[in-house]
């Protein structure tokens, strides 16, 4: 997520375990709440490609109704239910991701109480700066939830307006402008969201390199991540004549507005 960019994901830890020693100690019993946090997380990762998908989908059927003529209504109509189908998918889409980050949030709560019995003074601060930092994105997501959520609304909008026959070509414009400005809190929400992710995932190695235990990184996890990181940051807009606005200056969007047709 979102709006083509993929959002971050938990860093996955496995621990190689040593011979009995009588008992887990509170390193392994916060491992194993951070562990089953990620795990928690599995339904939300899985939700990136698909809602990327889908977002490319609706932006498609969009351009291929900015195409059309307005007596040409009725497949502007097929397109435009299309389109609000697919914001229904991304609806649902959204909310288990949002009930996985809510359960890994909930099973992380289990560490904090025993950050305070871990002896090592070193490893107590790295571990009270990675719950921090765990909270920081937590409260990232819930930022990008609702940004994502009130972004669809617009969207949703946007469809049912297309269906009118009598619509205006300000009215239109006055729609897409409040869709960019949403998606523009959307892309801002997910890097911040990005950025607490890899602080957190940076402080969780540093808070096991500080304990004594013998632990192996998904190093395909952190390179996938680091690599989506350097990706193109600019986002693709919505306009009236179809074509995409990357992060245009003021005099672009200018001599856009003086080239959009009357389509609708």
């Amino acid at each position: 997520m979102r709006l083509g960019k993929m959002a971050f994901v938990l860093l996955s830890v496995g621990l190689i375990v040593a011979g009995c020693t009588g008992g887990e100690s509170t390193e392994e019993k916060i491992y194993n709440h951070l562990e089953e946090a990620v795990t928690l997380e599995d339904a939300f990762r899985d939700q990136q490609d698909p809602l990327v998908r889908l977002e490319q989908e609706e932006k498609e059927l969009y351009n291929k109704i900015i195409d059309l003529g307005m007596d040409e209504m009725d497949k502007i109509k097929k397109h435009s239910n299309e389109a609000l189908d697919i914001i229904e998918q991304r609806k649902e889409k959204l909310e288990v991701e949002k009930e996985s980050i809510d359960a890994a949030q909930k099973e992380f709560e289990n560490v904090k109480p025993l950050i305070e019995d871990l002896e090592k003074e070193e490893a107590q601060e790295k571990a009270n700066k990675m719950a921090n930092a765990f909270n920081d994105r937590y409260k990232a997501y819930q930022d990008l939830y609702d940004a994502y959520s009130a972004s669809l609304k617009e969207d949703k909008k946007l469809y049912e307006m297309l269906q009118d026959k009598e619509l205006k070509k300000e009215k239109l414009e006055e729609q897409i402008e409040k869709i960019n400005q949403s998606y523009d809190k959307v892309m801002k929400a997910n890097e911040a969201f990005n950025k607490y992710t890899k602080e957190y995932n940076t402080l969780k190695r540093e808070f096991y390199d500080a304990t004594e235990l013998e632990v192996q990184y998904d190093e395909e996890s952190s390179e996938k991540q680091n690599s989506s990181s350097e990706e193109d940051k600019n986002k693709e807009e919505k306009t009236t004549d179809g074509s995409q606005e990357n992060g245009s200056s003021d005099s672009d969007a200018e001599e856009q507005e003086e080239s959009k047709d009357d389509n609708s």
